[in-house]
């Protein structure tokens, strides 16, 4: 990755990238680190918006946060 005409060696690994950036996790709960981690990647891509989701939910609807960059 290259940030600031400085590269960097290790980036980060989104799990699935298209016009919406999708976090997959499998926790108790979502923390707000996990929101924060997902809103720098957004800023770091330039993108708008991101879907969190926890797969640890009995239902997927409950288990889904959207994220949006500057909206």
């Amino acid at each position: 990755m290259i940030y600031e005409e400085v590269r960097l060696e290790e980036g980060f690994r989104a799990d699935l990238v298209g016009k919406v950036m999708v976090e997959l996790k499998s926790v108790d709960r979502i923390a707000d680190v996990h929101k924060k981690q997902l809103l720098t990647y957004l800023k770091l891509m330039g993108m708008k918006l991101g879907l969190l989701i926890n797969f640890n939910e009995a239902l997927i609807k409950d288990g889904i946060t959207r994220i949006a960059n500057k909206l």
